[in-house]
């Protein structure tokens, strides 16, 4: 086996950096929105897209890609937020083996309560410290890294 081709002192800096970044911008934006709404980070990451789907409602596996989850870390979301009356389970139509997940009126509410101070948030923390120019600099650097990156789901424990 060859040795590893260790990142040099400008390399690590930048792995770092992003790493570090990447964490604490969550960690401001999870905060904020637990403050404001209520609602975890977790929450709203499938609130969105079920708000954003026709009628409201993602088939589980759909859903769980989109958010690029494992089955078994979605299936404690979902039941989480059932409990909670902002989502609900239901039997698949067109496939006995699949199930659905539906956003409820009060996830509908919730997810409308929250979204403009997480936009905002967003702004705050991201993109007011970009100019137009950076901002289009980073969306295509980061589409470079993402287009060679592996398909993850493609594994069975993305299926429903």
């Amino acid at each position: 086996m060859t040795d590893p081709r260790w990142l040099d002192e400008r390399e690590a800096r930048l792995w770092q950096s992003y790493r570090d970044t990447h964490l604490e911008l969550m960690r401001a934006l999870e905060a904020r929105m637990i403050s404001n709404s209520g609602l975890s980070g977790a929450d709203y990451s499938l609130l969105h897209p079920l708000s954003e789907a026709e009628d409201g409602v993602l088939r589980t596996r759909d859903l769980g890609r989109s958010v690029g989850w494992e089955r078994s870390r979605l299936s404690h979301q979902v039941s989480r937020m059932e409990k909670r009356g902002l989502v609900c389970r239901e039997e698949c139509t067109d496939d006995a083996r699949g199930s659905m997940v539906r956003l409820t009126p009060l996830g509908r509410k919730a997810i409308e309560s929250a979204a403009p101070d997480h936009v905002d948030a967003v702004r705050t923390y991201f993109f007011n410290r970009l100019s137009p120019d950076e901002q289009a600099q980073l969306t295509t650097l980061l589409d470079r890294i993402a287009a060679d990156l592996p398909d993850t789901c493609a594994t069975p424990d993305c299926d429903d």
